[in-house]
């Protein structure tokens, strides 16, 4: 994927306010001119749609205005964080059709250089050593609407500070005992501001470091200082950091750090239907409430892949949006759309039946089999034709057939004539039950005139439906998906419920014995295709050549779907 683009960059119309921004501090020269950005995630976890937007926010900044993107590991946290996710993290961004080039980094990595500016900012009088505990720390911090009071160990000599701050990275002190914390201003308003804790001491393996430290930098201290390393012009994050940026800007200027990047907050994306905490998310697979962070329901960008997202849909969703100063939550029926129109440009069509049932066309010769020519894809003349075999003996949807029809069904009944796709007119003679009284079986014929699916004396048929040879088909199961949770804003619930309360129980359902055409036999994990007439699917990992599996990817807009839900008539 090119990143670039003839985006002219002293115009600013139609353009979100982070891009006037970036187009305002070109045209000034700020920072030379140059146009630099990051994305820096926590390998804590496993990217979700969220993180999508962030990363074709940064990456496409700096396409437009031909800068450069880092990929970034904000890793300071020992006891979360695994390589699992960094393999995880750099496959997703890849995946979305970004290249970070050589510019891969690690706060980790810069343990040492933090370790100095922490040092330097002691001696500069601007940090200091605190013996309080934790509560004691919150305590004297105070609330938003009262000042807070400073430690009793504020005003400690500096030298005395360097001294237990290095006896600190030496491991002398017990977890918890001390921190470091910068010397500000207990009375601010912004509470981000009282003194905040620059390392605390814990003793855990770090996935990278081994066991070479046993004080940690905080996050707010390591990311600005990371940006500054790397020479980051612009440092886009979510609105939470909003409250952050003047501690952001306070370590710069008080690290002397010419030129600093300039923070830009953007309103993050909130979806229906799901959450995009990592948090929760880590606790709907702890829990076993999905099959891991690779479930096709997970709004992880690995659950969409597996479910058949194409990266471009994503992005184009991502653009639909927009960039905004407010926090929304945008419908999933949103992402649905950009996936459902990417994939009916370049998914080739098949004909799959989930809930077969069979067809006996009794004027049909029982030993022949023709092949017959089906399109690929409409959308696009170059994708051709297939040939498909069509036979005595088919399988239609069970739901394409109805014994006492509904007013406005034009599909399959008894005594009525339906198009085949791709084949010829059928009509329904008799109904075949089993001891229950359900239907297992149609008699019909069909006109060996209508070859194609059309009638040389003009007589129209209302209804088209699909079906595949009983002779040819390849039994196949399919997975179909709803929303992982019922409730639209799971993360707005009233106080004391828990949003897995909110977990939809029918959010996957297992069609075994599904037939296909035998086109599909030795589909590809990953292949994506649009089964006539039901929905996108996509090939799951878990396939093989014997024993096919299919996750449905979106629905298409079906208006009988609708019509019959006004009627209450169901299929």
């Amino acid at each position: 994927m090119s990143e670039t683009a003839s985006k002219p960059e002293t115009a600013t119309a139609g353009l979100d306010f982070i891009r006037e921004i970036v187009a305002a501090d070109r045209a000034a020269a700020r920072r030379g001119g140059r146009v630099h950005t990051r994305f820096p995630p926590e390998p804590n976890g496993y990217l979700h749609i969220g993180h999508a937007k962030a990363i074709c926010l940064n990456f496409g900044i700096a396409g437009e205005y031909k800068g450069l993107c880092n990929l970034r590991m904000d890793d300071t946290n020992p006891e979360t964080e695994d390589i699992e996710f960094v393999r995880a993290i750099e496959t997703d961004v890849r995946w979305l059709g970004f290249d970070w080039e050589t510019r891969s980094y690690y706060a980790s990595d810069y343990f040492e250089r933090l370790y100095e500016c922490a040092v330097a900012l002691v001696r500069k009088g601007l940090a200091y050593v605190d013996d309080l505990t934790g509560d004691e720390v919150s305590r004297y911090r105070g609330r938003w609407d009262e000042p807070g009071r400073d430690s009793p160990y504020r005003e400690r000599p500096v030298e005395e500070n360097l001294d237990l701050f290095a006896r600190m990275r030496a491991g002398e002190f017990p977890d918890g005992s001390r921190t470091l914390r910068a010397k500000i201003d207990m009375a601010a308003s912004n509470m981000n501001m009282r003194d905040p804790t620059i390392y605390r001491i814990r003793r855990r393996p770090h996935y990278r470091q081994g066991d070479a430290w046993v004080i940690y930098p905080t996050y707010d201290f390591t990311h600005p200082l990371s940006d500054a390393f790397e020479r980051i012009t612009h440092s886009l994050c979510t609105l939470e950091f909003e409250d952050h940026r003047p501690l952001y800007d306070w370590y710069l200027q008080a690290l002397d750090f010419e030129d600093p990047p300039r923070q830009i907050e953007f309103a993050r994306l909130n979806l229906t239907h799901t959450v995009l905490s990592k948090r929760k998310l880590l606790e709907l697979v702890e829990g076993g409430h999905v099959a891991g962070w690779d479930d096709p329901r997970m709004p992880t960008l690995t659950g969409m892949r597996r479910r058949g997202y194409p990266p471009a849909a994503i992005r184009d969703f991502c653009d639909r949006i927009g960039i905004a100063k407010a926090n929304s939550v945008v419908q999933m029926a949103q992402l649905d759309d950009a996936v459902r129109q990417e994939l009916n440009r370049t998914a080739p069509r098949v004909m799959a039946v989930l809930r077969p049932l069979k067809v006996v066309i009794e004027n049909y010769p029982e030993d022949r089999t023709e092949e017959l020519d089906a399109v690929n894809n409409p959308e696009d003349e170059s994708a051709g034709t297939r040939k498909v075999p069509f036979s005595r003996e088919l399988y239609i949807e069970r739901n394409d057939f109805r014994e006492d029809p509904p007013r406005k069904f034009f599909r399959l009944a008894p005594g009525r004539e339906v198009r085949l796709r791709y084949a010829y007119f059928l009509t329904c003679r008799d109904v075949v039950k089993d001891g229950d009284g359900n239907v297992v079986e149609l008699r019909c014929t069909y006109d060996p005139e209508t070859r194609g699916g059309y009638a040389p004396d003009g007589r129209k048929v209302r209804g088209t439906i699909h079906w595949v040879s009983a002779r040819h088909a390849v039994r196949a199961e399919a997975r179909v998906y709803d929303h992982l949770f019922t409730a639209e804003y799971p993360e707005d619930l009233p106080e004391g419920v828990d949003y897995r309360e909110g977990l939809n129980a029918g959010s996957l359902e297992r069609i075994a014995d599904c037939l296909v055409e035998p086109s599909l036999a030795g589909a590809a994990a990953g292949a994506r295709y649009q089964f006539e007439r039901v929905g996108y699917f996509c090939v799951d990992p878990d396939s093989t050549p014997g024993a096919l599996v299919f996750n449905r990817t979106v629905g298409l807009r079906d208006t009988w779907a609708k019509i019959a839900r006004k009627q209450g008539a169901g299929g």
